[in-house]
């Protein structure tokens, strides 16, 4: 009669099954282990192995060669399955089996692609900081205080000297935003280590993807913290850089140039229907309803379409007619998909129509759209450059939702339109005719809807340079009808009501 299975043996053959049964369904099945890259596999490049009462996981690709024992399944889902492991000298752990091909594993990936690069950040740091100790460094969201997983951040302590820490990884879609993150990690690291003293930031940014970062630190007031700028490049260690070197700015000022006369006759027409707003960019009309661009000029022509652009002629008239009093109808109602398009478009042309009430001291008539140009599709904010009745320059940075980068893209503009006014090049270009402007640097005006100012917009404006005159504009709920302004705030003082 044969013996009987004993049942750790079972149980240690049906983990086993249910590994090749998971692996088996993957398209393109990786190990992944916190920390480290993705081993991406196939049927040549691992192996499973009963041992006593584990099973022995073996995973290699042309650079690395893991071996863990597996000790149980501690979840497993479409496309993910987490394993409870031991690692050498019985140190225990935790190891995923993902498929890449599933859109789910992305998240885990990124996460696991995001310990890597704080391991590597450990390493750098741990070189160039060599009397320092490294006592917090994470990667991990901390929601309650506005902080993102996407950039590592660090504190470093040397008796009770402390510096606070953050870096962009390679690849960040917006490396520059480490800086403002690292601004409310900074300002957390103050308040939380009370017997530490915070004496400022250092800033590690990809080498080749840090001027607009360290462009923003000069634009922050040095009597308020240490900004010390670092790159990294590769595996390399941490290079220091001069924020001296980031004073000069790669834009310039357009040109102003006229519609040609021929675009008269298509802005009377467009003109006559009710809602249409017409706004002279350079060189071009555009004409929106509450924004949202419909038909703009093109040399002497026009084209018309929201999503697709079509060349228009006489005999288009009827259809641009029929598009505006469509979209000026559907525009207006929550349900339809047009409500919600380009909202900061829509608030655009809120301020616009109703300049005074968020600045009385401003020209209406001198309003400029993108002046020096940045590429504000990416930034997902407007930018307006404006004219006080002393000739004082204002700039209007414009967003329509919650956004902890409101501060430092408004800088990004600031800086550069001071620059540009600091060498006389709006006058020589053209803008604003007839007006001798101020050589005071200009105002910067945050305006957005007064519940959607970020938690963090306070904490950041805090470290702005005190020569930077900043005032936050809070438009009431209902902007989209009409506008009010409900609450002013100085820089970063607390808001009041108007």
């Amino acid at each position: 009669m044969p013996s009987a299975v004993p049942e750790a043996a079972r149980d240690v053959a049906g983990l086993r099954a249910a590994l090749e049964s998971f692996l088996a369904s993957c398209r393109r099945p990786a190990v992944l282990e916190p920390g480290e890259r993705p081993i991406e596999i196939g049927t040549d490049s691992y192996g499973l192995e009963t041992r006593g009462a584990f099973v022995q996981l073996e995973a290699w690709d042309g650079q690395r060669h893991l071996t863990r024992r597996v000790k149980a399944i501690v979840s497993s889902q479409a496309g993910r399955c987490e394993l409870a492991v031991e690692r050498f000298a019985r140190r225990q752990g935790r190891l995923w089996l993902v498929d890449l091909a599933r859109p789910q594993s992305d998240d885990l990936r990124r996460k696991g692609e995001r310990l890597v690069f704080r391991e590597h950040l450990r390493e750098i740091l741990a070189r160039r900081y060599t009397d320092w100790s490294i006592v917090r460094l994470s990667s991990d969201p901390d929601l309650e205080h506005s902080l993102s997983p996407a950039y590592p951040r660090a504190l470093l302590r040397q008796g009770r000297a402390a510096r606070a820490v953050i870096a962009a990884p390679p690849g960040a879609h917006d490396p520059a935003g480490a800086v403002t993150f690292g601004l409310i990690w900074l300002d957390y690291l103050r308040r939380s280590e009370r017997r530490l003293v915070v004496d400022g930031l250092a800033v590690c940014l990809p080498a080749g993807e840090q001027t607009v970062g360290f462009e923003r630190l000069r634009g922050l007031d040095p009597a308020h913290a240490l900004y010390e700028p670092l790159t990294y490049s590769g595996d390399g260690d941490l290079a220091a850089a001069s924020l001296d070197d980031y004073g000069n700015f790669a834009t310039r000022v357009e040109t102003v140039r006229q519609p040609p006369q021929t675009a008269a006759a298509w802005r009377e027409r467009l003109a006559a229907i009710p809602e249409v707003e017409c706004v002279a960019l350079n060189g071009c009309l555009s004409f929106r309803i509450r924004g949202l661009e419909f038909a703009r000029t093109a040399g002497d022509g026009l084209v018309f379409g929201i999503d697709a652009r079509t060349a228009a002629d006489a005999r288009h008239w009827p259809e641009i007619r029929h598009l505006a009093e469509d979209l000026s109808r559907f525009r207006t109602q929550p349900g339809s998909t047009l409500y919600a398009r380009q909202p900061e478009a829509w608030i655009e042309s809120a301020v616009r129509g109703a300049l005074s009430a968020v600045d009385p001291t401003l020209d209406p008539h001198a309003l400029y759209g993108q002046v020096p140009a940045l590429a504000a599709g990416q930034r997902g904010v407007i930018d307006l450059l404006g004219v006080d009745q002393t000739g004082r320059l204002a700039v209007l940075e414009l967003k329509a939702s919650a956004d902890p980068h409101l501060p430092l893209q408004a800088l990004d503009y600031w800086l550069r339109v001071r620059w540009h006014l600091e060498r006389n090049e709006f006058t020589s270009a053209g803008y604003f005719p007839g007006r001798n402007l101020s050589v005071k640097p200009p105002r910067l005006l945050l305006v957005a809807p007064a519940l959607e100012f970020h938690p963090a917009t306070e904490t950041v404006l805090r470290f702005f340079n005190p020569a930077i005159e900043v005032e936050r504009i809070g438009l009431g709920a209902d902007w989209r009808e009409r506008v009010r302004v409900v609450l002013r705030a100085r820089g970063a003082a607390l808001p009041g009501s108007v």
